[in-house]
């Protein structure tokens, strides 16, 4: 999003991440949108086949963050929003943004991009869908990118399950 015609754009704007409230992302894009404030909101092609019609979705790659480039007198501006958890602020901007150029790169190639989630042994989870929801666990093993071996401790001995890594948040 470029705006180069704010009266904002001859200062010296700064990264922020907004952290939002769950399924927040695009309402407050749309609100710093209407505002004129500069966002940045990397989504992914998801495709779905629901009876037989494909139907196409575009998700955050990272929920719960939006991107966003302000200057001071621009911040207070997010007060008035029920979207924003917190505002995070990005220690070293040129990495980040290198960062950010590269990921929207890949999205624009058309690569096959998802969320890699950092669950690793060691990490405790909580199952977040199917009959385990909510249940929380220690990860044993991963095994690949997308299956986890988790121990569930109770009365002093572990039962592994094997999950899918998408079913699973970090606590």
């Amino acid at each position: 999003m470029d705006r180069s015609n704010s009266p904002y754009a001859a200062c010296s704007a700064r990264w922020y991440v907004a952290h939002t409230k769950p399924r927040c992302e695009k309402r407050l894009r749309d609100y710093c949108e209407r505002l004129g404030l500069e966002s940045t909101l990397p989504l992914y092609r998801s495709v779905k086949q629901y009876r037989g019609k494909t139907v196409v979705f575009h998700k955050p790659l990272f929920p719960n963050y939006l991107f966003l480039r302000l200057v001071a007198e621009q911040r207070p501006c997010l007060a008035a929003t029920d979207y924003l958890a917190r505002l995070l602020v990005v220690p070293d901007q040129d990495e980040f943004q290198s960062q950010l150029q590269d990921i929207q790169r890949a999205l624009e190639a058309n690569v096959e991009i998802r969320l890699a989630p950092c669950i690793v042994p060691g990490s405790r989870v909580r199952i977040r869908a199917g009959p385990l929801q909510g249940v929380e666990a220690w990860v044993e093993d991963r095994l690949g990118m997308s299956e986890v071996l988790l121990r569930l401790d109770f009365i002093g001995q572990a039962a592994a399950v094997k999950l899918d890594a998408e079913l699973l948040e970090l606590i």
